[in-house]
């Protein structure tokens, strides 16, 4: 009996064996079609394939399991991996994706997805990363989303994306969580405190977005994390202090936020530490000293706060640390503790201590714009040979600059600019590898060695508002890469080196202005020049302008105002096509503005015209008038130069109610144009009208005649207008009323009658806009229209004419006969008796 069965047992398993296999088969052959269902659904949103991989890859005539980006289990058959990122494609994420049930990972990073997060993606029980970083997707996060089955949950990366709304408070439940970043998103409201249930995280990346409050107390529950960055956000408040218990953090970014309060000393328990950003906030005290006991320290970054006091001595103790941001503070001093002294040791107040040049490591240090900080710079600097960037800048700083800091091998941007330093440039200067040096406004004296030319990579040179001396040294012509050489508002005398033109190429701004240079303008500005702003003014320099600045095809500004130059107008420089300054004020030019153009648009981008002071004649140039483009609709034609220098760096000077006005930057809508104290005779021009963008015009000082135009109305964001002293007549047009922008107003020493505009603009007007013109009448003047114009007085001089036309001809003869006969007499006795004595001093003495 046992013998026969034996054969059935084994054709049962065998049987049931069969069937489970083919039960599998049919199981997973399903399945696997529910995957690739999933897949096509999701190629079919796709509108923009620029690689073509998915559209020729993904085909029903593949198996799925072999498309590109698509990775399968061997036991199951299903898709576990999909990774597409970095393809480019344009299109939407369907609900379908949510059908691949098996999906342990999921990557579609830097693409252009856009649309909503489907939410069936958060009802995936096996995935473990889902990252869609750097898309355009536009959705909330359901408050939910970790009580759906996202329990497995490791990886979570949806930044630089266009999300919004509050942070889900169920992201406490994804407690497998050890990534998580909504870097760069829209995401507003408070951070949750159920944060800190995520105990095993090691990477929490809020920033770039919109959260406001302050830090629940409960972040410091995530005992294991290693990089916590909160910045760029509105967060508000102190720091809770459980921050400062996580003793495993390595990086701590909570920059340009709106953080109060000290910084607590507990800081030092965070001994893993080894970055730190807090700039951008509104911390407030002194530095902790606790700060010392990171001995991992790399970077210190705590510039634009309200932080007081002293930098302790035991940041000495960092020697691992290569970054010290510590400018726009108001901190009193720097008292650091040599590593080799005893923490009991005296140290020094209110300056930069010697010490200093035991931070070796150190590469970036930012001290500027602290006010406070005061001293000589010790010349144990020169020490740090990893030094980079040395930024002392907007400071107290005094005595001498250590020649010590030119020889840092590694250094290439030196700022101590704006401090009290005095004494010589050392000639050591000569052997620095520098290549921003700004060294402006401070009280530094003699002349610029010879050696300025030895370091060939200098690129910006900014020695101006010093008391330099002497002439520029034709060695600075060897600076083939200097782009800016700014030696403005000093001593320096001698003529200008014709060899710059020669750097024109590399050159962007050339500032020489408010020194005493003498000679010739240079002429040597050859093809290719680079240069933006030329700035002469304010020297001793005559002859012409040489036209080889047509070279110059970039240039925006001239300024060659306050010198001795005699020219007629420099008509040539009307086909310089990205021109926007000129001055020529007060210098001897002279002839008329009239000669025929033959450019198309002459000084198409002209935003500042001065030429006063001048000895111009003829008539208003009306035919630029009505070529100004630059003036007229700024905000239509105007360029964006952020990307140049020029608008940084320009500095002009103009005449407003005969005071001079410095500006030390112009905007995009900054308009002038000034032809005061010329020869200028005739009408005002109605084209002068067009120019509708002009904020400053100034045509006082002339021999103009006629009436004011009333296109001057359609001027309607001047600011300023002088028409005083010329021989201008009839009524103030009532267009005039309309210039609801006009602060200044001058229509002095004219002719005009009638009655003043009764507009609230022209009401703030005091007597003396319109004194010396009888025939006005009417508020602010005393004076009621109606009323007789009073008789005017005889000046004295034409008395004095008409007592001397009193007398005729021969009262006149008779006086000159007698005077002439006493005349020789007297000479006769004097030269022949030398007396007498008493009538020789009644006449000579």
């Amino acid at each position: 009996m046992e013998k026969s069965s034996k054969p059935f047992l084994v054709a049962f398993v065998l049987l049931v064996h069969y069937l489970m296999n083919n039960s599998f088969a049919t199981t997973a052959n399903r399945n696997i079609n529910t995957d690739l269902s999933s897949l096509i659904v999701l190629k079919s949103q796709i509108t923009s394939d620029p690689q073509n991989i998915l559209m020729k890859n993904w085909s029903s005539e593949a198996v799925v399991c072999s498309w590109v980006g698509v990775t399968c289990d061997s036991r199951y058959n299903r898709v576990t991996e999909l990774n597409i990122s970095f393809m480019g494609v344009v299109g939407t994420i369907p609900p379908e994706i949510g059908n691949l049930s098996f999906l342990v990972s999921l990557d579609m990073n830097d693409n252009s997805f856009h649309g909503r997060i489907p939410t069936s993606i958060f009802s995936m029980p096996s995935l473990e990363v889902l990252s869609l970083r750097n898309n355009s997707l536009s959705s909330t996060l359901p408050n939910d989303m970790c009580n759906r089955g996202l329990h497995k949950l490791k990886r979570l990366d949806i930044s630089y994306n266009n999300l919004y709304g509050d942070m889900p408070f169920s992201l406490g439940m994804c407690s497998q969580l050890e990534f998580l970043s909504l870097y760069d998103n829209n995401f507003t409201g408070h951070v949750p405190r159920e944060i800190g249930n995520m105990t095993l995280l090691q990477r929490l990346d809020l920033g770039a977005n919109n959260f406001t409050g302050s830090l629940p107390k409960e972040i410091g529950n995530m005992t294991t994390i290693l990089a916590l960055y909160l910045d760029s956000n509105s967060l508000t408040g102190p720091l809770p202090a459980t921050i400062f218990s996580m003793s495993s953090l390595k990086y701590l970014d909570l920059a340009s936020n709106q953080f109060t309060g000290p910084l607590s000393r507990d800081i030092g328990n965070m001994t893993a530490l080894r970055r730190i950003g807090l700039e951008f906030n509104s911390f407030s005290g002194n530095i902790p000293k606790e700060i010392g006991l990171l001995t991992n320290f790399e970077r210190l970054s705590m510039c634009c706060n309200k932080f007081s006091g002293s930098l302790p001595r035991e940041i000495g103790n960092l020697t691992n640390m290569f970054m010290l941001l510590l400018h726009n503070n108001a901190l009193s001093g720097i008292t650091l503790h040599p590593l080799s002294l005893p923490l009991s040791s005296n140290f020094i107040n209110c300056h930069i201590p010697e010490e200093i040049g035991r931070l070796v490591n150190l590469v970036e240090v930012q001290l500027e714009n602290n006010l406070l900080i005061n001293g000589s710079l010790p010349k144990e600097i020169g020490n740090m040979t990893a030094l980079t960037y040395l930024l002392l800048n907007n400071n107290e700083l005094s005595g001498d600059i250590p020649k010590e800091i030119f020889v840092l091998n590694n250094l290439r941007q030196l700022n101590i600019g704006n401090n009290q330093l005095r004494g010589s440039l050392p000639r050591e200067i000569g052997n620095t590898s520098i290549r921003n040096m700004w060294l402006h406004f401070n009280y530094l004296s003699g002349p610029i060695p010879s050696t300025i030319g030895n370091p060939s990579g200098m690129v910006n040179l900014a020695l101006q508002s010093n008391n330099l001396i002497g002439e520029i040294p034709s060695s600075i012509c060897k600076l083939r890469s200097l782009e800016i050489l700014y030696l403005t508002n000093n001593s320096l005398e001698g003529a200008i080196p014709d060899c710059l033109g020669n750097l024109s190429k590399s050159l962007l701004i050339l500032h020489l202005n408010a020194n005493k240079f003498t000679g010739l303008i240079p002429s040597t500005f050859t093809k290719g020049c680079s240069i933006q702003s030329l700035t002469l003014n304010g020297n001793k320099l005559e002859g012409a302008l040489h036209q080889s600045l047509l070279n110059c095809e970039g240039l925006r500004g001239l300024d060659i105002g306050d010198n001795e130059i005699q020219d007629t107008f420099p008509f040539w420089l009307e086909t310089l096509p990205e021109l926007r300054v000129l001055v020529l004020r007060s210098n001897k030019f002279n002839g008329t503005m009239l000669v025929p153009s033959k450019t198309k648009n002459p000084f198409s981008k002209l935003q500042v015209l001065d030429i006063s002071q001048n000895a111009f004649t003829g008539s208003l140039p009306e035919f630029y008038f009505m070529n100004f483009r630059g003036m007229v609709d700024v905000k239509e034609n105007q360029t964006n130069d952020e990307t140049n220098l020029f608008r940084k760096f320009v500095e002009l000077t103009f005449t407003l109610k005969g005071s001079d006005i410095a500006l030390q930057r112009i905007l995009a809508s900054f308009t002038i144009m000034d032809l005061s104290f010329n020869m200028f005779s005739g009408s005002i021009p109605n084209s002068i009208g067009y120019l509708n963008s002009l904020r400053y015009l100034n045509l006082s000082h002339n021999s103009l005649t006629g009436h004011i135009p009333a296109s001057l109305g359609n001027m309607s964001v001047l600011e300023s207008l002088d028409l005083s002293t010329n021989n201008l007549s009839g009524e103030i047009p009532e267009q005039l009323a309309g210039l609801t922008f006009l602060a200044k107003l001058n229509l002095s020493s004219n002719n005009f009658v009638g009655q003043i505009p009764q507009s609230r603009q022209f009401l703030t007007f005091e007597n003396n806009s319109y004194m010396g013109n009888s025939g006005l009448c009417g508020l602010p003047l005393t004076k009621k229209c109606g009323q007789p114009s009073p008789p005017m007085l005889q000046e004295k001089n034409d008395d004095e004419s008409d007592f001397v036309n009193g007398f005729g001809w021969q009262a006149v003869a008779l006086g000159y006969v007698c005077g002439f006969i006493i005349g020789v007499t007297l000479g006769y006795f004097i030269l022949r008796y030398e007396r007498p004595k008493w009538l020789v001093e009644l006449f000579f003495d």
